[in-house]
């Protein structure tokens, strides 16, 4: 590789005559991380993208949010990935639905009331029929706008913007009225995705986010397989070139 990362290279014509050509972007072996979509956080243990939603909704509208972008309300499948949870900084920006140290969000479980006595007996549910999660909350602390008609109570995660008392993974599990507004933490399965950050569906052609918008690959299992990369030919008539970071072979001439 030259200077400006160009292999020059000769073949011999019909006529015999030499023609030089040059490539750039020479492929490289690329080892690729999992993505998610910008704004989700990804977790390889339970390989699931996550994203807290700030505006404040009730249970059931964050239900239907979270199903719009493919996901559900998060549920944990053991503590690995509860502490993962806990240990990201959200930005959290300045919120009035609780404490400024503080911030809850709804998750998908539910607290089923079996015996109205002081202690409220009752048990966690899983909100989602069908899930394969086995982690349950403990005992919840119960909210403050409970209705006494209400049989089901819907689960409010706290965690503290403190960085030291997030990285000890402190954290206390509610048990609200499903119908008080609050932040909420969504879930859904890893994707590829583009280098233009378009979500790409299983078994279709993208370039994925990288350094080489000439890379070609398969998207199998959220990941980028059997990737071909293009050669692009040098711009003619140009000295000093960049290279566009999102599209393939294309490049902006810098003489004067």
């Amino acid at each position: 590789h030259g200077k400006e990362n160009v292999d020059s290279r000769h073949s011999r014509g019909r006529g015999g005559e030499t023609t030089r050509f040059h490539t750039v972007n020479v492929a490289q072996p690329v080892r690729f991380s999992r993505k998610c979509p910008t704004g989700w956080h990804h977790y390889e243990g339970t390989a699931s993208c996550y994203r807290v939603y700030l505006n404040g909704e009730n249970y059931w509208d964050a239900v239907q949010t979270c199903q719009r972008v493919n996901g559900s309300l998060a549920t944990f499948t053991a503590d690995q990935e509860l502490r993962f949870i806990l240990a990201q900084e959200w930005d959290l920006e300045e919120k009035t639905f609780v404490r400024k140290d503080q911030r809850r969000f709804w998750v998908g479980y539910q607290y089923v009331i079996t015996n109205r006595n002081h202690s409220l007996e009752g048990h966690w549910e899983v909100a989602y029929k069908g899930s394969s999660e086995v982690f349950l909350p403990p005992d919840p602390i119960f909210g403050t706008a409970m209705s006494e008609k209400e049989n089901v109570l819907c689960a409010q995660l706290q965690c503290f913007r403190f960085p030291t008392l997030r990285h000890h993974g402190l954290h206390s599990w509610y048990a609200e009225n499903c119908y008080e507004k609050s932040s909420f933490l969504c879930k859904r399965s890893q994707t590829c995705v583009d280098i233009k950050d378009n979500i790409v569906d299983e078994g279709y052609y993208f370039t994925p986010k990288g350094n080489d918008p000439c890379l070609s690959c398969t998207c199998h299992n959220g990941e980028p397989e059997m990737c071909v990369a293009a050669l692009c030919e040098r711009p003619q008539g140009c000295q000093q070139y960049r290279k566009d970071p999102k599209e393939c072979c294309k490049f902006t001439c810098l003489d004067p």
